[in-house]
């Protein structure tokens, strides 16, 4: 199950969503996520998945890789589906048994539900797909330079942001690890009671703590070591610039809002 965890894993590539400009990527994603909370509708949603779908296409992603890393997400899909199914009380009553009533509002929306998730995740992980750590770094410090008038640290903030989704792969290795050694030394992690369970995973958390503020200790000391002071004065490799295709995406990106927030207003 660890392993199906993709979240901040990068893989590199050519495709034209790889080759976009970070910042284009940062806005396009807040753009998709306000289309898709305007979505209120099967139409409105068959456009946004129609869009997502045309997306992991041109990125060049393994459809497979995605998939496994919605595998982690499934619990929180279904409970969110058995909340909206169970206590919305909106439309015909499809089912009705002793407390249990299911309404034809309640369905709806809990397909909506966890289709918005659903999207709303896998396009989050499509930007950590296609850009690199330093790319997101250097792409969210630009967008964020503005609040520098107001003295906030931005470097600091997106280095920060950058460098915690760049270790989650790497926790997330030595979490298996961890277990795996467990495992050999008789821990049972599935079978017993909750509060069983949950003993049984304090052996991993020790190790797994302890090893987290090394690594973070030994970053520190590395940057030092290369005379780091922050984003002040510093030069970079790479300057970013807008090209042809990020205006084709902020061109593309504009419709597809512009349209979901017309059949809004249509109500369809």
């Amino acid at each position: 199950m660890l392993k199906d965890i993709t979240l901040g894993q990068f893989f590199p590539g050519s495709s034209p969503i790889h080759r976009l400009d970070p910042r284009t990527k940062l806005i396009l994603l807040v753009v998709y996520i306000v289309a898709l909370f305007m979505a209120k509708s099967w139409v409105s949603y068959g456009v946004m998945l129609a869009f997502l779908l045309v997306v992991i296409k041109i990125s060049a992603i393994p459809p497979k890789s995605i998939v496994r890393g919605m595998k982690p997400v499934v619990m929180i899909l279904v409970f969110t589906g058995v909340l909206n199914l169970f206590f919305t009380r909106e439309g015909e009553v499809l089912v009705h048994f002793w407390i249990i009533t299911v309404t034809s509002g309640g369905l709806q929306r809990a397909v909506f539900m966890m289709a918005r998730i659903l999207m709303l995740i896998t396009g989050t992980f499509l930007l950590t797909y296609t850009t690199s750590p330093i790319s997101l770094t250097d792409g969210l410090e630009s967008l964020l330079n503005p609040l520098k008038k107001v003295h906030v640290p931005v470097h600091e903030l997106s280095m920060m942001m950058c460098i915690a989704l760049r270790f989650i792969p790497t926790l997330i290795d030595e979490t298996d690890k961890i277990m795996s050694a467990q495992k050999a030394r008789g821990a049972d992690f599935e079978n017993g009671s909750l509060m069983e369970r949950a003993n049984a995973l304090i052996p991993i958390l020790v190790p797994l703590f302890i090893g987290a503020f090394r690594r973070a200790d030994e970053l520190a000391t590395a940057m030092e070591c290369r005379c780091y002071q922050g984003g002040e004065g510093r030069t970079k490799m790479k300057i970013l610039r807008y090209h042809r295709n990020d205006l084709k995406a902020f061109g593309t990106g504009a419709g597809v809002l512009v349209l979901v927030c017309i059949l809004a207003a249509f109500g369809l």
